[in-house]
């Protein structure tokens, strides 16, 4: 029997949730989680002070010994996740391994109770417990419901764990724990505990979703699906300060559309619309996912490619401009088909420059340049060319008319 087409797309809507975050909810989770990593490293400081304090004037040090390790370790991570992510080591598994620590932290607080015979404070604290809401809420920032997920079956999980190994291993409501200062025990209770923490989690997950819809929409070009203008000058230079740092080359194109007013003028703009999303989408199928294609204004795209040499930058370019000129541009009310060219500059670091102002210019003049020398035509650095100039005159020069 063939699933129905609703059951279909429940399937497909739950893939594309538990999917890897594109590079645009990538970029804004790499921000989320150098500010939950500064927030984890003062809150632990300050936790600190407690045990600290506590062991100075306890007379019977055990408690405040327990704490003062847990609490000390905890600095220790959070020291050493803040320093991976402010130095750009970031890996696609830190936020679920930093969400499974913070979850786990405060698990390990309340485990700690129970370990000195204080299953009361274990299940029924007033101020641990509310510590697992602040974990879940974090992930919140991370921009990637997965770890929504994660943080929210954890907690619920790991609290039950609590829970079920005090009721197996105590008479928690014997007189012996009177006056029953964190109160009695009932599983009513705890069960809204449990309830309390999946609606955190979904709630989380659901603020995600959202906030992943609105960070697309400001970072797209809505008529070709590219990346646009804000989101390029964003990127551009952490891209490049990037290669810097691993010294590796990085390459900058920027493309220009061949007598696009010319096109638009014969056509019509409708025209000219679905010439731009014709290269637009040839742009998208033939990059990697880890390079940038963003729409930088008008007919004028550029390319960010990571790890790419010169010449390889300049063999990739030309295979897109070979495809397009072989492409027959679908014009809408059925005028046929049309054919649009591109030409295009690259510029390479650190060869053309060493910041993301230097490789544009040079990409740019180079795009000048291939527009000068008859148009459908690829610009890249040649062996005899000399080095451009470190210092740029400011401001800087008027971008150049195309057409």
């Amino acid at each position: 029997m063939r699933p129905s087409a609703d059951a279909t797309s429940r399937r497909d809507s739950a893939r594309g949730l538990w999917a890897a975050s594109d590079a645009v909810l990538l970029d804004a989770g790499v921000k989320g989680e150098l500010v939950i990593a500064q927030i984890r490293l003062l809150l632990t400081l300050m936790l600190l002070l407690i045990p600290l304090i506590t062991f100075l004037r306890s007379a019977d040090p055990r408690e405040s010994m327990v704490g003062l390790c847990i609490i000390s370790t905890a600095v220790g991570i959070a020291l050493l996740v803040y320093i991976a992510v402010r130095r750009d080591l970031y890996r696609s598994w830190i936020p679920f391994a930093t969400t499974v620590m913070d979850v786990s932290l405060v698990s390990a607080a309340l485990a700690t109770f129970l370990v000195l015979g204080q299953p009361h404070t274990a299940v029924n604290s007033r101020v641990i417990f509310e510590a697992y809401f602040i974990a879940i809420a974090a992930t919140s920032l991370r921009y990637d419901v997965r770890t929504c997920v994660v943080g929210g079956v954890l907690a619920v999980t790991q609290y039950a764990a609590i829970v079920v190994y005090a009721d197996s291993h105590y008479d928690l409501n014997n007189v012996v724990y009177t006056p029953f200062t964190y109160g009695h025990f009932d599983w009513a209770t705890q069960l809204s505990r449990l309830v309390l923490l999946g609606i955190a989690g979904v709630l989380s997950g659901a603020i995600v979703v959202r906030a992943q819809e609105l960070r697309r929409l400001s970072a797209i070009d809505r008529m070709t699906g590219l990346f646009n203008r804000g989101y390029f000058d964003e990127r551009v230079a952490a891209e490049v300060s990037r290669a810097r740092r691993s010294s590796q080359p990085i390459s900058l194109v920027m493309l220009d559309v061949d007598h696009f007013k010319l096109f638009n003028d014969k056509y019509g703009h409708a025209a000219g619309d679905a010439g731009l999303r014709a290269i637009a989408s040839l742009l998208r199928h033939t990059v990697r996912r880890s390079d940038i294609v963003a729409r930088y204004g008008g007919e004028e795209f550029v390319l960010v490619l990571p790890d790419t040499s010169a010449e390889a930058a300049v063999e990739k370019v030309e295979a897109i401009r070979s495809a397009l000129e072989q492409t027959a541009i679908r014009l809408p009310r059925e005028q046929g088909t049309g054919a649009l060219t591109i030409s295009a500059g690259v510029a390479t670091f650190p060869a053309d420059g060493v910041t993301s102002d230097e490789l544009l210019d040079e990409a740019d003049a180079r795009l000048f340049k291939a527009k000068e020398s008859g148009r459908n035509l690829v610009v890249g650095r040649m062996p005899t060319d000399p080095p451009p100039p470190r210092q740029r005159p400011s401001p800087p020069p008027l971008r150049r008319e195309r057409v």
